[in-house]
């Protein structure tokens, strides 16, 4: 306990940063127990900090624990909570929880024979529901994504702009857009955006951004997927194989005979690594609607973000990295569906077709409530939206 509280202590003191995820702003810290789950870098551990900074309680009542540390190995998580509770602490932080064998006993233990407020953070491929059981109904999970565009502007402290949900942005992105245009040039700063903006630490170094980011890709497939669902240490090199292959070839409907034939593994094989690093927030699974023929066979597979492009292939595909943005700003608050004439059916309403200047109305003119998301274009008109303005949703 004594070198945990001195981790803890040393964490406490650094000082806070101003910028704060939108999700800050969305989470019920009057919840006893609350989880945030996310991809590597996608700022968990920030967060944290800033809500142990923002609350009334004393250092010596908060207690930071980064579960991966070697402090923490092989030692009873439970009843570290329980001596803290013991002598009066109020605020528990487990930070990389999934690093906890079956942490999900301990945190329920801790819900019904401490009062502490236990906040944990944790990979996104976290099996919560499963895991939690019961206690999944008292504890509040929430889902940290990459950063919006509109979230990359604020922290590079370009523009602090509202967000717009997105039947507004459908209904009145003319009025929208000029009003932006008002404050900032989106075009100006899209690119950086795309190539190295999806993740905080760009903050950091910027020169740097490439190798940290290929650091997360690989801990999330060696360390975390790896745990997490018992994948085998030969078999770890095709998830990244897939991921090269998502990187440099356009976004397309799925043969599943032709991916298994390329990565030389079984398609019923390959489909569960697939969702595995869907769920590990590496890429993004594209099945068709409720009425789709092969709703339980992904139609598309794209890369999570577009930053990821620029580390896993020399000659990324331009549509695939378009795609890619689109679904990665729409995920956290939309449900997402293939659709054979558009790109995606977005609520079970919407159609989105995305693509480049050169695309037309063609593919959708007879389709109801069908629009076009098309890149490098500064504003719309009608069914015509900038890409960029998708990244305003949150």
């Amino acid at each position: 306990m004594a070198i945990l509280s001195k981790l803890s202590k040393r964490f406490l003191s650094k000082k806070s940063l101003s910028f704060k995820r939108f999700l800050f702003n969305e989470i019920d810290f009057k919840a006893p127990i609350i989880g945030i789950k996310g991809g590597r870098g996608s700022g968990k551990t920030t967060l944290l900090h800033q809500y142990a900074k923002s609350t009334k309680y004393k250092p010596s009542k908060i207690l930071y624990i980064s579960c991966d540390h070697p402090a923490m190995i092989g030692e009873p998580l439970y009843k570290i909570a329980d001596d803290f509770s013991a002598y009066g602490g109020k605020l528990l932080i487990l930070d990389e929880i999934h690093k906890i064998k079956s942490f999900a006993s301990h945190i329920k233990a801790m819900y019904d024979f401490t009062e502490l407020q236990v906040i944990f953070s944790g990979s996104s491929a976290m099996k919560i529901e499963h895991e939690l059981g019961d206690l999944s109904r008292r504890a509040l999970v929430y889902d940290m994504p990459v950063l919006s565009f509109r979230e990359f502007l604020a922290i590079k402290n370009i523009a602090h702009l509202p967000s717009y949900a997105f039947e507004k942005i459908i209904s009145n992105h003319e009025d929208i857009v000029v009003d932006i245009l008002s404050k900032i040039k989106p075009l100006e700063w899209f690119g950086d955006y795309l190539e190295s903006g999806a993740y905080p630490f760009f903050k950091e170094s910027l020169s740097g951004y490439g190798n940290r980011l290929l650091e997360v890709v690989n801990m999330t497939i060696d360390s975390d997927l790896a745990s997490l669902f018992h994948i085998q240490t030969d078999k770890l090199d095709t998830l990244k194989k897939v991921l090269y292959m998502l990187c440099c070839t356009s976004p397309y409907e799925i043969n599943k005979s032709k991916l298994s034939g390329e990565t030389g593994v079984a398609w019923a094989t390959l489909s569960k690594y697939l969702t595995y690093m869907d769920k590990g927030s590496l890429v993004h699974l594209i099945r068709g609607s409720k009425g789709h023929k092969t709703l339980q066979t992904p139609n598309k597979i794209l890369l999570d973000n577009p930053n990821l492009f620029s580390i896993l292939c020399a000659k990324p595909d331009k549509g695939a990295i378009r795609e890619s943005f689109f679904v990665s700003q729409l995920r956290q608050k939309h449900q997402l569906h293939y659709h054979h004439q558009g790109d995606f059916l977005i609520d079970e309403k919407v159609i989105i077709e995305v693509g480049g200047q050169s695309k037309d109305m063609k593919q959708i003119k007879d389709l109801e409530n069908a629009y076009l998301a098309i890149d490098n274009i500064e504003s719309g008109y009608k069914n015509v939206i900038p890409l960029w303005l998708f990244g305003f949703l949150y």
